[in-house]
């Protein structure tokens, strides 16, 4: 097992479904969320907040999962602006390249690992929230 995984140990209410969705598949979708963006302006920063913030109370795991979104959308958010400044001395283009595809497959992972039970912590992501 990588050690950035992390297997969800707390067992909480069997019963707790948010948004009537099982809870992994929730957390997934939380992850994959993040994609919104690529369709809909702003939709990939408002609705991982929007799905965490609805549920954070009742859950441990979605509590974890949504702290550690917040984590990188506000790190790859930090790189996204060095990137753009470092666009003039033309290093910033292909870090901008490798941020986009960072959070593309780092939130793929995440999803699929959320959905087996699994707590990914994302690489490169700057601690701001606490689990």
């Amino acid at each position: 097992m990588n050690p950035l995984d992390e297997k969800n140990s707390n067992m909480e209410n069997p019963e707790f479904q948010p948004w009537g969705i099982e809870l992994n598949q929730f957390c997934m979708l939380m992850h994959f969320s993040q994609m919104a963006g690529y369709i809909v302006p702003v939709a990939g920063m408002v609705l991982p907040i929007v799905m965490w913030a609805s549920n954070k109370d009742e859950s441990d795991i979605v509590d974890k999962h949504g702290k550690n979104i917040l984590n990188w959308m506000i790190s790859s958010l930090i790189y996204m602006v060095i990137s753009t400044f470092l666009v003039f001395i033309l290093v910033g283009i292909p870090l901008l390249f490798a941020i986009a595809i960072c959070s593309v497959v780092f939130s793929i992972i995440g999803g699929i690992k959320a959905n087996d039970g699994i707590f990914y912590k994302y690489p490169l992501s700057i601690k701001f929230f606490n689990k």
